[in-house]
């Protein structure tokens, strides 16, 4: 063969996925982010049929693309879906599922793990950024995606994730020469729902005069809304804490998962309804937001 003949030769070792979906629409949505994070698709199929070809096939990942009729697809097949995704995460093939707003609090309770990424109201490009991150799981496996269309995206969900990771390291003072936490009072005077509700408002009447990403904090913003429900005796779903934190459904829920690994966020079970479950505040995290509240409070009431 002629030496330029071999220089044409490309190796490329792409991932081989296996995606489901709700509908036709969801499926072609599914091989669009296939294609977008240079991933190979060795079979589409109906939700119904995830058993069987996972029993007989080998991928390095598995995607789902969840669509909002519920009377259509049904809780029949989704639920069986979920719990499959669980077992073969669990298993150690991880897997990507993006689902409308609407059904978030089902995929949310029996698909909640780190090795799977959950996906609201997506598009291309989170579709995209986490299917790459799934199937390239890193440092287990190189792969060079420098000239992929995938690279840009999975470079900005990696920055995404460091940023988060990077500040919950500050927040829990583990961030080389970080100041000590302050003691925390345990006799502090709870604050009011209402005030607590009042400050929230005020926070979003920001958007109203500058662009809302300016500001975006979305960790805090699901603190002080967890804050005020748990004064209110009332349960927030995961779906209503993502509307809370006032960013994309996508980067709230990783914001939710970072939270709960760092014991600032419990999850909790309806025990009325195994589709679904509830995100509160720790009691140590209740005790700061608190705390820290009543401090602002003393040094200058009018800001609460």
């Amino acid at each position: 063969m002629p030496h330029d003949e071999l220089e044409m030769i490309e190796y490329r070792d792409q991932p081989a996925v296996l995606i489901f979906g709700g509908s036709d629409e969801a499926i072609a949505r599914a091989r669009a982010a296939a294609a977008a994070a240079d991933c190979r698709v060795v079979a589409a199929a109906p939700l119904g049929e995830a058993a069987a070809r996972l029993d007989v096939t080998a991928v390095d990942a598995i995607y789902a693309e969840i669509g909002d009729d519920r009377g259509g697809e049904g809780d029949a097949a989704l639920l069986p879906l979920l719990d499959r995704f669980a077992a073969e995460a669990a298993a150690g093939r991880p897997g990507v599922i993006a689902a409308p707003l609407a059904r978030l609090d089902l995929v949310a309770a029996r698909a909640w793990r780190d090795d799977i990424h959950l996906l609201a109201d997506p598009d291309l490009a989170e579709r995209a950024s986490a299917l790459a991150l799934a199937s390239r799981p890193l440092p287990s496996r190189l792969h060079d995606i420098g000239r992929q269309n995938g690279s840009t995206l999975l470079h900005q969900l990696s920055a995404d994730a460091a940023r988060i990771a990077q500040l919950l390291a500050s927040l829990s003072g583990n961030e080389p020469g970080a100041a000590p936490a302050p003691e925390i009072e345990a006799e502090e005077p709870a604050m009011e729902a209402a005030t607590i509700r009042a400050l929230i408002r005020a926070r979003r009447l920001r958007d109203d005069y500058f662009q809302s990403d300016l500001f975006a904090d979305p960790a805090w913003d699901m603190l002080l809304d967890l804050m005020a429900a748990r004064l209110e005796h009332k349960r927030v779903a995961v779906s209503s804490l993502c509307i809370a934190a006032a960013v994309p459904a996508t980067t709230a829920l990783r914001w939710i998962k970072a939270l709960t690994e760092r014991g600032l966020f419990v999850r909790s079970a309806d025990p009325r309804d195994g589709r679904r479950v509830y995100i509160e505040l720790s009691d140590e995290a209740a005790r700061a937001v608190n705390a820290y509240l009543r401090a602002i409070q003393r040094i200058a009431p009018a800001v609460i």
